[in-house]
Formats: C-alpha cells, sequence, structure tokens
C-alpha cells in the first residue's frame, strides 16, 4: 500500500494533479481513496490532499507517507516528518532547500520551453507514475477525460518527459479495482439521492454540503431533476417542504450553520407529517467556526432541534457504500412514515474519494404516497385519522377527488385547527406512535473485530474508516481483545447488540470528532451504558487509524 501527498498553495493545480493520478492509478487496478485539507480561500494558504493505493481495500486515510509532491516550500516543511525513511520528495528545482530525500525536476523551466506554464502538473504526474513502477498503457485514455482536446498532445508529451526524468523506487503491484467506481461521499450522496426517485432538490450554497449541490446540478437534465439554489436556508426548505407536499420527492442540504436556520421548518414538516430528507454534511462550529474542516458535533442538535416533539430519524453515514444506500433508506423511512430523516455526513467523508464495487441496484425500494383508491375514507378523508400504528393516509393534492390538508398548528383528524386539549393528547399520541414501528425497523451498529472482546470501541459514521483500519493492526498485535461498534442509524438509537456487547466488556471507549463525546452521551441517556473513556478529536482534522492505535495502547483516555 502506497501513499503520497500532494501539497501547495490553493490556485496551483493540485485538485488537477490529484484527479489526473486518481483516474490513472486506479485504471491500472488499484483501490484508491484520497482525503483533502484545504484552507478557506481562494489563493495561497496551504492545502494538500492524501492519495493512499493498493491491491488491497482501504477504509482510512493514513499519515505515514512514500511521497510529497510538493508545489512549495512549506509543504517539505510541514509534512517531512511523516515521510517513510525510502520515501521521496518531489518538487521543482527552483525550490531553495536541500534534503537527502528530495528529488528536484526543472518542472517549471520545462512546461515553460513546451509553452504553457500549466502542464509542469503533468510533468509531475509522469514522474509519479515511474517512481511507483507504473507504465503510461493508459495515459491517453485518461487524459482525454481530463484536458480538453486542444492542451490533450501539449499533456501527454509533458507527462512523457516527466517519466523519462526519474528511475522507478517502488514496485508496480497487480490490482483488480480498474473496473470499480470512484466517487466522493457526497456523490455517493447524490447518487443514492437520483436512485431513490429524488425529483427537487433546494439548498443554499455553504462548504462542505456545496458539492452534493453541485453534483445533482451537473445531471439535473439527464435524471429530470429540479435543483434550486435558493436565496436563503430558511427558503430552501421551505421549498422541500412545499414539493413533497404536492407529490415530488423532494430533499434540501446544508452544514450545521445552515441547518440551524431551517430548524422552525424542521418542525413544520414534523406536524403536518410531510416526508422530508434533510442531509447535513457537519464542519467544525460554532457560528462560522472552521469552514473547511471536519467534525462530528451536529448529533445531539439535529436529533432535538425545532420547538416541541414529534418523530424523526436521524442516519450517520459510515462510508461511500453506506451513502448511496442510506441515502434511499432515508427517502423510504421519509415516506412510509411520513416524517423528516437527517442524514448526517461531514467534509472528511463529503470530499474524500474511495473506490467503491458498483452499486446493485436490482432492490432499490422507496414507498410511494397512498392512491385514492388504497384508502378506505368511509365516505370522507380524513389527513390525519388516528390510526393504530400513528401513520395516516397520505394523498398527494390534485391526484384525487379529496381536499388535503396542511397544517403548521395543532389540527383535528380532518386538518382544522384545534385548541382543544383533548384533541391535542390524541394527535400528540399518535404522532409519536410512529416511533414504536420504526424502532422495529433499526438497523443494528456494524460490529468490527473479537467477539468476545475486552475492550469494546463505540463510534458512529465516518469514524468507522479509521476505526476499521485500528481494529485490523489491534487484533495483529493483541489477537481477541478489541471490538467495534460503528453506528449508522443513530436516532432512535437501536440497542440491542450494544447492550449484548457492552455485558461482557471490561471497558468501553467512545471514538468521536467532537468535544463531548455526544454519541456517549445518547447511550447513556438511552440505555444507561457508561463509558469508560473518550477518545475525542476536535481540530478540524480526522482522527486516523494510527492516532486511534496509540491511543488505545495507551489506554484510550483523551
Amino acid at each position: 500500500m502506497y501513499n503520497i501527498l500532494i501539497g501547495g498553495a490553493a490556485g496551483q493545480g493540485i485538485d488537477t494533479t490529484v484527479d489526473i493520478l486518481e483516474k490513472l492509478l486506479k485504471r491500472s487496478g488499484y483501490f484508491i481513496y484520497t482525503t483533502r485539507d484545504f484552507m478557506s480561500r481562494v489563493r495561497g494558504g496551504h492545502n494538500f490532499s492524501i492519495l493512499r493505493f493498493g491491491t488491497e481495500r482501504i477504509t482510512s486515510h493514513s499519515e505515514q507517507l512514500d511521497g510529497i509532491i510538493a508545489l512549495n516550500e512549506e509543504t517539505i516543511l510541514l509534512h517531512k516528518n511523516q515521510l517513510n525513511k525510502d520515501g521521496f520528495i518531489l518538487c521543482d528545482s527552483s525550490l531553495k532547500i536541500e534534503d537527502t530525500q528530495i528529488i528536484k525536476l526543472s518542472m517549471d523551466a520545462l512546461a515553460k520551453e513546451m509553452g504553457n506554464q500549466r502542464v509542469a502538473g503533468s510533468i509531475a504526474v509522469g514522474a509519479i507514475l515511474k517512481l511507483f513502477g507504473e507504465k503510461l498503457d493508459f495515459v491517453n485514455e485518461i487524459m482525454k477525460t481530463s484536458v480538453k482536446e486542444q492542451y490533450l498532445e501539449m499533456n501527454l508529451k509533458a507527462i512523457q518527459v516527466g517519466f523519462d526524468l526519474v528511475e522507478a523506487r517502488f514496485v508496480h503491484k497487480e490490482g483488480a479495482f480498474k473496473n470499480w467506481m470512484m466517487l466522493s461521499g457526497s456523490k455517493a450522496l447524490g447518487l443514492g439521492a437520483i436512485a431513490a426517485g429524488l425529483k427537487f432538490y433546494s439548498a443554499y450554497p455553504m462548504s462542505p454540503s456545496t458539492a452534493v449541490m453541485e453534483y445533482l446540478a451537473s445531471k439535473s437534465k439527464e435524471v429530470q431533476i429540479v435543483v434550486e439554489q435558493a436565496e436563503d436556508e430558511i427558503a430552501a426548505i421551505n421549498m422541500a417542504i412545499g414539493a413533497s407536499y404536492a407529490g415530488a420527492r423532494a430533499m434540501t442540504g446544508t452544514s450545521g450553520g445552515g441547518f440551524c436556520l431551517k430548524v422552525e421548518a424542521l418542525g413544520l414538516a414534523g406536524i403536518a407529517e410531510v416526508p422530508l430528507v434533510v442531509v447535513d454534511v457537519q464542519r467544525p462550529g460554532p457560528a462560522t467556526g472552521l469552514p473547511t474542516r471536519t467534525e462530528q458535533s451536529d448529533l445531539k442538535f439535529v436529533i432535538s432541534a425545532a420547538q416541541g416533539e414529534f418523530p424523526r430519524m436521524v442516519i450517520a453515514l459510515r462510508n461511500h457504500e453506506d451513502a448511496f444506500y442510506q441515502t434511499i433508506r432515508a427517502f423510504h423511512m421519509a415516506e412510509k412514515y411520513q416524517i423528516p430523516v437527517i442524514i448526517l455526513s461531514d467534509q472528511y467523508l463529503g470530499d474524500s474519494t474511495a473506490c467503491v464495487e458498483p452499486y446493485d441496484l436490482n432492490n432499490i425500494q422507496v414507498m410511494e404516497p397512498a392512491k385514492a383508491s388504497d384508502i378506505d375514507t368511509q365516505g370522507e378523508y380524513l389527513r390525519y385519522r388516528l390510526t393504530e400504528d400513528g401513520i395516516s393516509p397520505r394523498l398527494i393534492p390534485g391526484k384525487s377527488n379529496h381536499f388535503v390538508t396542511a397544517d403548521s398548528d395543532e389540527h383535528t383528524e380532518r386538518g382544522w385547527i384545534t385548541e382543544s386539549a383533548d384533541v391535542r393528547v390524541l394527535m400528540m399520541d399518535k404522532r409519536m406512535k410512529k416511533l414504536e414501528k420504526l424502532e422495529e425497523e433499526l438497523q443494528e451498529p456494524d460490529f468490527l473485530g473479537s467477539e468476545a472482546c475486552d475492550t469494546l470501541i463505540l463510534g458512529w459514521g465516518s469514524t468507522y474508516g479509521p476505526i476499521a483500519e485500528a481494529i485490523k493492526v489491534l487484533e495483529a498485535k493483541e489477537k481477541g481483545k478489541y471490538g467495534a461498534l460503528i453506528f449508522g442509524d443513530v436516532y432512535p438509537l437501536p440497542r440491542k447488540l450494544l447492550e449484548k456487547k457492552a455485558a461482557t466488556a471490561k471497558n468501553i471507549i467512545n471514538i468521536e470528532q467532537n468535544a463531548t463525546g455526544q454519541l456517549a452521551g445518547l447511550i447513556r441517556e438511552v440505555t444507561g451504558i457508561q463509558c469508560t473513556s473518550s477518545i475525542l478529536k476536535y481540530d478540524g482534522r480526522q482522527i486516523s487509524g494510527e492516532e486511534i492505535v496509540q491511543k488505545l495502547l495507551k489506554g484510550g483516555q483523551n
């Protein structure tokens, strides 16, 4: 498994270089896992991507580097200590820094000679391919998808120039992933929404959730989706509620700060019983916080957001495969129970790229609204009819001869405003009954490691990958000692497997990307199970498998 970092300032072409390398290495058969770290600025600063590739599935990033491609001196100074002893630093000969691991090439000068300064990145790509023992068999095929036709020949020549400038340092290994998909977490989420039958998406641009809107907008004509960039977050969620009420499968997306503005309307969806999917791609707060970084600090907020009480579901996406299937499921659960379903992603998952086995489209099922012919109206259609399971028949306005109401006030079965104490209790009980049936459909957390573990690790969402990698390393070191539960469904909280594993574990350690241990607090509230220690990271950077192993072997206390 290899790990290379491409770093420099914003505007130096890091993304383009990474994009080309990803495609070339995957076409060569490697599994790709790329993470992105960038500052909230258009030019300057220090940005980097870490591209990890190998012949086995990769679930997380690594901080140990085999190579650094430095577009400026700062990249070398900041990351040299992460370089393995046989690793290399590739940079332009103009950089005034010396080291035994540095390979200096006159990339900028050669690019100027070729007539286009921007092909310096392609020279670097050619050199990297050679250093890792690759061939140029697929370069023409891939570059056609990455650069405009008028620049193709020049970039192909630049790659060949870079390839000829160095000697191989590593050996090519044969992988089996060339026919797999390669997606960011946000694209996987968008694909899931499309597969679920999404017809309306509304959002206001907010990092890091904007990638979801950009992807859906790029496919909107092809799959006939209305993508509306609203004037603000409040308008965006109200548009989605209106679209859903009118019969369109609808979703709205944002990050934590935008979710704050959506809160009152979330309650509207709750009391009006309008199906709604809301995406929160988390970033550090409060307020603007760190707008391009990652965190898991919105869990308790989204569970309790909006005044009053109403049923909802919260699903945390764990990886790029999960993002697709769970987004489909979110639409199904929203429609079936007529509730808001909140999807929690984060910057780490949303902006990272990974290989994914082609999705299975054979068993996709999303519940459809009722038809008038399917409902026993008993002479009168009652939108909020009291039922055994709390789910009332939902018709779409204009699709039948019945009048379909919706209201933000408390209402009767007909949907008429009421202030009756008795009706209020009946309606609250009706809505909350949905949770009883919903809890029967909850998915238990994934379990990794030894069944008879002494130490039980608890995580949720995007900590799945780092924890999975840590468990693999720990099992090799101390076999049978460690196990992990990683939650996808977080509210309502599935309890069966948790209670079973916690009953025999000597230590229970929660690993979260927040300062207060929000999952641990939720577990304590719901089950009474107390974690013995925590590993919490909240500096805006994702915890790695290496960090987890190091801290667990020291006792697991943050």
